[in-house]
């Protein structure tokens, strides 16, 4: 049976130890971002494909081995980014607290070792009071609004500290968008698609298909953009169809 400190070193060296000690068995693409040392990164990935849990692990990992960092947690509104931290904390909790806590709330943590995890709604003036982020995770990258994503680049700069965008495709314009079609290397890019998700039923995906169509099967599925002209359903319907997770995915 291995030492507590020797599980500890071993999740500090490689974080998919950190997420296998979670209970969950990193697919290839998830592995690939968790070991990652991108400052700059996009996750594109579909619907229930674990991107949230992974970069929740990311959060936690940065968190836990260097102190002192500051890490926030963005999206387009709060309950996204609550929903976000609430899995940060799942994983704290699952690892038995491995670093004590100095101060837990509801949208953000403190740990002893003086690190900082913070979730807020996207907006570009809630991040103004901060400084030196260490990790800016903004989720749902495709739907907040550009300004955020600028607000918080010259936060990084300074820090060089890095940046995740993680999002289901959502039109072709935006941030997000422009620099996953641009040739910029500084960009790591990481794609997901449902078929390659375990956690999928073939079945499932192939009466989605028949169900949305060719075209809303695409973006939200097989992880493509799609002109707005091109989009079969409302933005107001595509939100109502996955305001549930469906069991078999559930806590991923």
């Amino acid at each position: 049976m291995a030492m507590p400190w020797a599980a500890d070193l071993a999740r500090a060296i490689d974080p998919v130890v950190l997420m296998e000690d979670i209970g969950f068995e990193p697919d290839p693409w998830q592995a690939r971002a968790l070991r990652s040392r991108a400052k700059r990164m996009l996750l594109l990935a579909s619907r229930q494909s674990g991107k949230s849990t992974v970069t929740s692990c990311i959060a936690l990992h940065q968190a836990l081995y260097q102190p002192g960092s500051l890490t926030l947690l963005l999206a387009p509104v709060e309950r996204q980014s609550e929903e976000l931290f609430r899995k940060v904390l799942f994983a704290y909790w699952r690892l038995g607290r491995p670093v004590p806590p100095r101060r837990e709330l509801a949208l953000s943590l403190e740990l002893a070792n003086d690190s900082r995890i913070v979730a807020l709604p996207g907006k570009e003036a809630n991040i103004r009071s901060f400084s030196s982020v260490n990790l800016a995770i903004v989720d749902e990258a495709a739907r907040v609004p550009d300004e955020l994503i600028v607000g918080v680049s010259p936060m990084l700069q300074i820090s060089r500290g890095r940046l995740l965008m993680l999002t289901t495709p959502f039109g072709r314009r935006g941030i997000f968008f422009d620099a996953w079609e641009s040739d910029d290397p500084s960009w790591e890019r990481i794609k997901a698609v449902a078929a390659e998700c375990p956690r999928y039923d073939p079945e499932y995906l192939e009466g989605e298909r028949r169900l949305l169509g060719p075209r809303y099967f695409r973006q939200e599925y097989e992880s493509e953009f799609i002109s707005a002209e091109d989009q079969v359903f409302s933005t107001e319907s595509i939100e109502a169809a996955f305001e549930s997770d469906f069991p078999a995915l559930a806590g991923i």
